[in-house]
């Protein structure tokens, strides 16, 4: 009897260990959870909303979020380049919202610099309760649809930077294609001029 009571005091000191470590040793996923939306997951909004927001924990300042949304018929919808407010809060203007599910697609850099990706659907219906421009986004000048945010961009590129780009690497294939043909015209002369002799 006595020798059974002295293996339960380990046993249970042994339990409650792997607890322990089993708990802490969880990895905390959710701090660039999406914590709240505007319109948010599964919503019903009226036609018009012109502003998507959406809320995490802290973002790494410096980074840039992405947002990109899609109506019901496939077509990509406008959107300006994302703000974000109180270091937590993404703020995009939209092209008007028409009737529809349409399907949200986001990317975030937490401050801590883990990147996250997801997406969610929401439907435009009319009938439905208008959406009001969050508290957090009406003090920012959002940049509007289609004026060079994301939509606006070549290859993720801005659209001013991606000539400069397209133009240099033209004057590249040219002059090197000049440089080319110069050469092989001055190897054959040469080579003419041998057999001549």
């Amino acid at each position: 009897m006595r020798g059974l009571r002295l293996l339960r005091a380990p046993a249970a000191l042994l339990g409650c260990l792997c607890v322990l470590l089993f708990l802490g040793g969880t990895p905390a996923y959710a701090h660039t959870a999406l914590k709240d939306a505007t319109p948010g997951p599964g919503a019903k909004v009226a036609p018009g909303a012109d502003v998507v927001a959406l809320t995490f924990g802290r973002l790494k300042s410096g980074t840039t979020p992405k947002i990109s949304l899609v109506g019901s018929d496939g077509s990509p919808v406008a959107v300006g380049r994302p703000e974000v407010a109180d270091d937590s809060v993404v703020c995009a203007a939209v092209t008007p919202l028409r009737a529809g599910v349409v399907t949200l697609s986001y990317t975030v850099v937490s401050a801590d610099g883990d990147q996250q990706s997801s997406a969610f659907q929401f439907e435009v219906a009319d009938g439905a309760e208008s959406v009001a421009t969050p508290s957090a986004c009406r003090g920012l000048s959002l940049q509007a649809p289609g004026a060079g945010g994301e939509n606006g961009s070549i290859l993720g590129l801005g659209r001013t930077t991606a000539l400069v780009a397209f133009s240099v690497m033209g004057v590249v294939v040219v002059g090197g294609g000049v440089i080319v043909v110069r050469t092989m015209r001055g190897r054959r002369l040469t080579g003419s001029g041998r057999t001549a002799v």
